[in-house]
């Protein structure tokens, strides 16, 4: 009896050890987070836009901010409907020229001067914007938790999507969610949902994953490759799309997990993405390469990847905002290096 006792106590002591170090670990980590947010753009930056004037616009979890002329400044009055804070999920531009934001309580747009937010009292089909597109007619199309829809700067039209299902290993999903809205060069408009990657092309809506034959219902992102076709990011795969042949990059990858996230080319045709939420990986067109962090060269949990009009791949997440240079992340904070 008294070694079944003296067992039990060990092993209740290895697990409280174990249970005060994981603790120690996060502790350490929010307060390395928490005195490098000092200086940081925000703690959370969710992405990032670049407008036709070279403006760089960053969406965080605390408002969207301008980098304008080596100046980074706050945009204020981009507010939920009670007046509080927002968090920015995506940035577009108008043909007009206006800079419009989806975040966590509506849509807002920006002429330089004045900010005019639109709720679902205005006629939006749901608060809870994730991704905006503006297509070449002038129209800012708006994806949200609760469908589609797209603004003439006069009304709201709802645009209606089949009905997928909830991915229920996600803390914020439905049947409903548009993940992302593309328009290509070709003037086809994209759609990325939990129901599938669907196309439209003179106001004709096609299913384009049962034409290419995805599998999957979660389709994240897709992206225009400059040496043609697609990329396409899903819960399953990553996908290169050419005409009407798809491949499935990731195919001998023993194990996707939850999935492919943001995509980005770099200048040489290389292609950056998120692996199962946390790892990145390098598509060179041959073979998937993992991206060797260390110690010193972390960068952030990223939520995207961006390349900007000098060729510089920057990324974005819990943590900041940083850019990869000559192999290593660079943070960039309130104060630059721009």
């Amino acid at each position: 009896m008294k070694l079944v006792i003296m067992s039990l106590f060990l092993l209740i002591s290895a697990c409280n050890a174990q249970k005060e170090t994981d603790n120690s670990r996060i502790e350490l980590l929010h307060a390395k987070t928490n005195t490098q947010s000092k200086e940081q753009i925000s703690e959370v930056v969710r992405m990032m836009f670049q407008d036709s004037k070279g403006n760089i616009w960053f969406g965080a979890q605390d408002g969207a901010f301008r980098l304008s002329n080596n100046t980074l400044s706050k945009i204020d009055s981009i507010k939920s409907e009670t007046g509080g804070r927002v968090t920015i999920h995506d940035i577009t531009e108008g043909k007009d020229g206006k800079i419009w934001f989806g975040h966590t309580d509506g849509l807002s747009s920006y002429d330089g001067e004045i900010v005019k937010n639109y709720y679902e009292s205005d006629g939006l089909l749901n608060n809870d914007v994730w991704n905006i597109e503006s297509d070449a007619n002038g129209n800012i199309w708006i994806g949200t938790i609760g469908g589609l829809c797209k603004f003439n700067g006069d009304v709201f039209t709802n645009f209606e999507l089949p009905e997928g299902i909830r991915d229920t290993t996600l803390g914020v999903s439905s049947t409903k969610m548009v993940h992302c809205i593309m328009e290509d060069s070709k003037g086809n408009i994209w759609f990325c949902t939990n129901a599938g990657l669907f196309r439209l092309k003179d106001n004709i809506l096609h299913n384009a994953s049962e034409e290419y034959g995805i599998r999957t219902n979660f389709i994240n992102e897709i992206i225009e490759s400059e040496k043609g076709g697609y990329w396409i990011s899903t819960k399953e795969a990553l996908y290169k799309l050419v005409g009407n042949r798809l491949e499935n990059i990731t195919e001998q990858v023993p194990e996707v997990g939850k999935g492919i996230g943001s995509i980005s080319e770099d200048k040489n045709g290389k292609l950056y993405f998120v692996f199962n939420q946390h790892d990145l990986h390098i598509y060179d067109g041959k073979e998937i390469i993992e991206f060797e962090k260390t110690e010193d060269n972390q960068g952030p949990v990223v939520y995207q990847i961006y390349r900007d009009q000098n060729d510089r791949l920057w990324f974005l997440g819990f943590g900041g905002a940083y850019r990869l240079e000559n192999g290593k992340f660079l943070n960039i904070t309130k104060n630059g290096p721009w």
